[in-house]
């Protein structure tokens, strides 16, 4: 990394710290100035001290909720990719079902959660199955976009040498998508966190379910705000991590087929 890097590096680390130090003085001044009571709005340090006396369950609820994030976020990576190469190989079949992909996406979560409860149980895999539900549309649209993108000239090399379908969408058509698919799944790895805490806001209300959205529910009906608060920063950081590892397979893994799109 050569200096003028560093120097980047330096100057994005002290703007974010910079704003937090901000975030934190508002946040006290707004306490102060309104004399608001713990129960309402706790101060920087109560809840980081809540976050310290409750970060076994912190953890574990982390790590149960990321675990069904993770899950989720493949899962929806696959069979995304899976309808989009079938919308990619037929118009008929894309104009047929690709509205039904766009229903799923409008269709609110917390309405139909109760539902798959009711057909998969008080399990994890329900959190799953919702977390799937809410990644599947970025990562289906992204991908039959980037499929479809293709350059005209070298479609028509493709065919000018008798190229297969099978072989148009190997050397083609999937390399193409790659930086569509990154894309997809970036703006899903967010979704995943959520979606995973919506789910747990239900199936934690019928059995022992430790994930963060068990934890939120629970704390809310004791009015514990300091550790609802702490809950709130555990799931941000969660949605964090899956963002930059999703970043660091861009740059590293994909970054054959990532890199002129990272540039621009």
């Amino acid at each position: 990394m050569n200096p003028q890097t560093w120097k980047s590096v330096a100057f994005s680390v002290v703007s974010v710290l910079a704003g937090a130090l901000a975030l934190l003085a508002m946040w006290t001044g707004v306490i102060w100035y309104f004399e608001l009571p713990p129960i309402l709005l706790p101060s920087p340090s109560q809840v980081l001290s809540t976050a310290i006396q409750e970060r076994q369950s912190l953890l574990r609820g982390t790590y149960v909720t990321g675990l069904a994030a993770t899950v989720g976020l493949v899962s929806a990576v696959i069979i995304g990719c899976v309808i989009s190469i079938a919308f990619s190989q037929s118009r008929s079949i894309r104009k047929a079902f690709f509205p039904y992909v766009v229903f799923l996406q409008t269709v609110p979560i917390v309405a139909i959660a109760p539902l798959l409860i009711t057909w998969s149980g008080y399990q994890f895999r329900t959190v799953v199955i919702v977390t799937v539900i809410v990644c599947l549309f970025p990562i289906v649209n992204s991908v039959t976009e980037g499929l479809l993108a293709i350059q005209t000239d070298l479609n028509d090399m493709f065919r000018l040498y008798g190229a297969s379908r099978t072989q148009r969408l190997l050397k083609l058509q999937l390399p193409t998508s790659v930086p569509y698919l990154m894309l997809g799944t970036k703006t899903s790895s967010g979704l995943a966190v959520i979606g995973a805490i919506v789910a747990e806001f239900f199936v934690g209300n019928g059995s022992n379910y430790d994930g963060l959205g068990t934890l939120m529910t629970g704390w809310q009906g004791f009015q514990r705000t300091d550790a609802l608060i702490a809950a709130i920063f555990a799931s941000t950081v969660l949605g964090l991590v899956l963002f930059a590892v999703v970043n660091l397979l861009a740059a590293t893994v994909f970054t054959r087929w990532t890199s002129t799109d990272r540039k621009r």
